[in-house]
């Protein structure tokens, strides 16, 4: 599974040819949390509160880059890196 972006601990990664809808998953220690694209809502897993609230920023700020990311990856090829928060 690639890792897309790096920061503060968390990595965003996503999985060759998963299934829709959009998302992204989102690791934290031992905690893992599955992020749709369009609507940033958890389809599944969770993570600490303050982890949560930075992935959210991020994805925010990213979202177009994540849609295309998730195409790529739809198509079984290499995503993007995407720039982690400041």
């Amino acid at each position: 599974m690639p890792t897309i972006s790096r920061f503060y601990g968390i990595l965003i990664q996503m999985y060759f040819g998963d299934h829709a809808p959009p998302h992204f998953h989102a690791l934290y220690a031992e905690f893992e949390a599955l992020i749709d694209i369009q609507t940033l809502g958890v389809i599944r897993g969770s993570l600490p509160s303050r982890a949560m609230a930075i992935v959210l920023e991020w994805a925010q700020l990213h979202r177009e880059e994540l849609r295309q990311d998730w195409e790529l990856c739809a198509q079984n090829q290499q995503p993007r890196k995407i720039h982690p928060l400041p």
